[in-house]
């Protein structure tokens, strides 16, 4: 029987946010009563709210937007590698042992639990040198249950240069706690939004 693991987190008014990025608001603005026969919100948010697919403009100025980027990088055959046991930076020696041939789609779990309550400002972040090794093995697509792929404090952004240069695609902010480590097909496409540098994702992997 097909297995499915939502790896998204819910979206709802009071989730932990990038410290100084806008809050997510959900607000009525029809509620069905006397004369209204339908429900209709209003929705503010950080385009890297939650579960999120960065585009190449977040870090590359001359990069595309979310519209324009290639929906097939987030569909297909991905590998769940177990991270947890790595340094502040997960580096090659972490994550390379554990691939496998033919995988071009590789997400990192790097929690026992992801804190969905409350803002880890100590997450773990990606050494640039092993996104230059992962694209070397022919990863197009980096994924992680953390917020981002560099530290919060970090101003050189190095691994998503690393991943400008290779043009690979992101997702950050996954929830891999229930997935057993290996092969499963990966479904998290990003909304078609002009302009954006990034998109909110409802990612769920498939037992292949």
């Amino acid at each position: 029987m097909t297995k499915i693991y939502d790896i998204s987190q819910t979206l709802r008014n009071g989730l932990p946010v990038w410290p100084g990025d806008t809050a997510f608001d959900l607000r009525r603005t029809w509620q069905m009563g006397p004369g209204v026969p339908v429900n209709v919100s209003a929705l503010t948010l950080s385009t890297h709210s939650g579960s999120h697919a960065d585009a190449p403009f977040h870090y590359d100025a001359g990069g595309a937007t979310m519209e324009a980027v290639d929906p097939g990088l987030y569909l297909g055959p991905a590998l769940v590698v177990d991270a947890r046991g790595a340094g502040r930076l997960i580096t090659a020696d972490d994550v390379l042992p554990q691939l496998q041939d033919g995988i071009v789609r590789v997400l990192l779990c790097t929690y026992q639990h992801a804190p969905q309550e409350n803002w880890d400002a100590q997450f773990k972040a990606l050494d640039a040198s092993l996104i230059d090794a992962l694209a070397g093995c022919g990863i197009r697509l980096i994924g992680t249950d953390t917020p981002s792929l560099d530290p919060q404090d970090s101003k050189t952004m190095d691994a998503h240069r690393a991943v400008a240069r290779h043009r690979m695609a992101i997702l950050e902010g996954l929830v891999l706690d229930a997935v057993p480590f290996g092969i499963h097909e990966l479904i998290a496409l990003p909304l078609k939004i002009a302009g954006a540098d990034s998109s909110p994702v409802r990612a769920i992997l498939r037992s292949l």
